[in-house]
């Protein structure tokens, strides 16, 4: 079994990408050769990379990796010295070529618009930097950042990093319970964040959030507060600042210290899970480790480079922001960053803002996409500019994959599916432009990604739903979980030692692609027969009345574990009989087995403020269990909704 393949690149096509003229650079035969060669000897390949991304180092490395057979620990570029930020700031801000070209473009709610130039950016950076010293900020301190998508944090992540600190970024939705327990994991004595921002129009206290976890027994000693949103911020306390005072207090002159020489390995960035699986974890990421695997991922598998504007949704707290910073910065491309809801006050904001920028890669998730798939949001007609569609975070389903690629994109833009993790640096599997794409899959592994999918055994298997694993160590995964290696080795390696299991559950078809089908936490097991609940979820989203879906598996006497499907109907829908024909739909495509116990119309699914959806609080809510941290959830009245459900299904029982 396969998947159709949708767009294909011709041969012009595939000759003006940066990923085929690198293979022709190396001498190769082509792609396959370069993903074989890869991960056959990965420190001629990472070694490779570093080289053609420039990398600028002030004391050569030993080797590339100072043992290959090392997954769990590897130490990369050994006595190799640097500092990152000369290589994704320093190096254009001083070239002529290059120092007035756009780095930065911010926008929020309301219309504001920043811009910064490569030397604009470099020297604000250098300003930040000089300002946290000034506050006592020193190599290996960690700086949290609390604050929204504003050009003031990426200003700061990238102080802080020229300090040789560690930054620590929060989702800028949190609550105080959550941002408090990740200050008092990372020991963090100093926190950057903002009096608040606009979404809808609407004001969202963040300080009043950040005063409650400082004062919930973190480390904090220093707060620095960035005024966004207009705020009445002159009674500050005495730990406190306002960021533009300081930084107006802080000479030009003095910002040419250079970056503080660091370590490879040296810690760079501290991010968090973001507690949709439990107790937060704190990955651990080097300064050569993830701004070079954020290069190879969207310079060369996505294309990214100079005269590009890369526009991506996402948070500061999420990886894909850090990826996106890194990833644009050592590609010498235009990043630009919304603070703000996409569909506010028009609901084609998107496209308005993609038209602004001028961007040439957009990422959105598929979640996203549904929403305005709902109300049939597109363009008019989509910039000639847009070259690509980026997307990660969750499966696909067929029906907005075709919508977005055939709607809004007129079959002229390919969908760069990726999927990786905070724990990975970045991507584990992607579409690379030199191959066939198919709906909802991924044709390639990343390059120096030795991924497979494996049956209970730990064999690998093709055409056979199984686990996703990663075979030899990439530049880029974290270096361990924040003072504690046990939990991170238990949570990797103990199932089978030597081999990472990333724990999503997959696909390997006989073409090469590859569909990702869900957790291995929501990979249910009907009557000894596995199912992912994106393959549920897809059936169902694909009839015309439904806008969403969510699957999960509930504890059955008979079966083991039997499918419940949660599904938000499209607006103005008539919904007698709609269950039935769903549960008879879901039968007829994957078999009676495999049909849900049952299908509940709901107002709305919970799902994270950047639009992720959370099967574990659907399943918690419905079974009444614990439905954990709820601090990313974008509306609790779902929540509430599905309980209630739940309590009458067991009342009737």
């Amino acid at each position: 079994m396969t998947k159709p393949t949708i767009w294909t690149p011709d041969s012009a096509y595939c000759q003006a990408t940066r990923l085929q003229r690198w293979i022709e650079e190396l001498g190769l035969d082509g792609y396959d050769d370069l993903l074989a060669r890869s991960t056959g000897d990965i420190a001629w390949f990472w070694g490779a990379l570093e080289q053609k991304m420039g990398v600028r180092w002030r004391a050569p490395y030993a080797s590339v990796i100072a043992d290959p057979d090392e997954i769990m620990h590897p130490d990369w570029f050994p006595e190799g010295r640097l500092n990152v930020i000369d290589s994704i700031l320093e190096r254009w801000a001083t070239s002529p070529a290059h120092a007035d070209r756009q780095a930065l473009i911010a926008e929020a709610e309301d219309g504001r618009q920043v811009r910064y130039t490569y030397a604009e950016l470099a020297r604000e950076v250098g300003r930040c930097a000089e300002m946290l010293r000034g506050l006592g900020v020193g190599r290996g301190d960690v700086v949290s950042l609390y604050l929204p998508m504003i050009p003031e944090a990426v200003v700061c992540m990238l102080g802080a990093i020229r300090l040789g600190a560690i930054y620590a970024p929060a989702f800028s939705g949190y609550n105080a319970d959550a941002l408090a327990v990740r200050l008092a994991d990372s020991g963090s004595r100093f926190l950057v964040t903002a009096d608040g921002y606009h979404r809808r129009g609407r004001f969202i206290d963040m300080k009043g959030k950040a005063d409650e976890a400082v004062a919930s027994g973190s480390a904090v000693e220093t707060v620095i507060v960035v005024n966004n949103a207009g705020s009445d911020i002159s009674r500050l306390a005495a730990h406190e600042h306002d960021w533009a005072s300081l930084m107006a207090a802080t000479p030009v002159a003095e910002t040419r210290e250079p970056p503080c020489e660091m370590a490879s390995s040296d810690p760079l960035l501290l991010i968090y899970t973001s507690g949709t699986s439990g107790k937060p974890k704190g990955a651990v990421h080097t300064h050569v480790g993830l701004p070079l695997k954020a290069a190879l991922d969207l310079g060369l598998c996505m294309d990214l480079g100079e005269g590009d504007t890369l526009f991506w949704i996402t948070d500061m707290g999420w990886l894909t922001a850090p990826v996106a910073v890194f990833g644009a910065f050592m590609n010498g491309a235009t990043l630009a960053v919304y603070d703000g809801a996409p569909n506010y006050p028009q609901d084609d904001r998107l496209w308005t803002l993609v038209d602004g920028f001028e961007a040439t890669h957009v990422g959105l998730s598929p979640t996203f996409t549904r929403s305005l798939m709902k109300s049939d949001i597109a363009p008019e007609r989509l910039d000639e500019r847009v070259r690509l569609f980026l997307s990660t975070g969750e499966p696909w389903d067929d029906e907005s994959w075709h919508w977005l690629f055939g709607t809004v994109g007129q079959g002229r833009v390919p969908i760069i599916n990726y999927a990786g993790g905070t724990e990975i640096g970045g991507g584990i599997l992607v579409n690379v432009l030199l191959r066939p794409i198919g709906a909802s899959c991924f044709n390639s592994a990343v390059p120096g990604m030795a991924a497979g999918v494996v049956n209970p055994d730990g064999e690998r298997v093709v055409d056979e739903l199984g686990e996703l694993v990663i075979d030899r160590p990439w530049v880029g995964m974290t270096r361990s979980f924040w003072r504690d290696n046990a939990k991170y080795e238990g949570e990797y390696f103990a199932r089978w030692p030597g081999r990472w299991v990333h724990g999503d559950m997959a696909i390997a078809y006989p073409d090469g692609q590859l569909e990702i089908r869900g957790r291995s936490d929501d990979t249910m097991n009907v009557a000894g027969k596995r199912v992912g609940p994106a393959e549920i979820e897809s059936i169902v989203v694909a009839y015309p009345q439904v806008a969403e879906a969510a699957v999960v598996g509930v504890a059955d006497p008979m079966k083991g574990e039997v499918p419940l499907c949660f599904v938000v109907l499209k607006p103005e829908v008539e919904r007698d009989g709609v269950e039935a024909l769903l549960k008879a739909l879901v039968g007829e495509k994957l078999g009676k087995a495999f049909a849900p116990r049952e299908v509940f119309i709901v107002d709305e699914l919970p799902k994270t403020k950047n639009g992720k959806l959370l099967r574990r609080v659907v399943k918690n809510a419905y079974i009444g269990g614990d439905v954990g941290d709820l601090s990313a959830l974008e509306s609790y009245s779902a929540v509430e909704g599905i309980a209630r459900l739940g309590k009458r299904g067991a009342a009737s029982a």
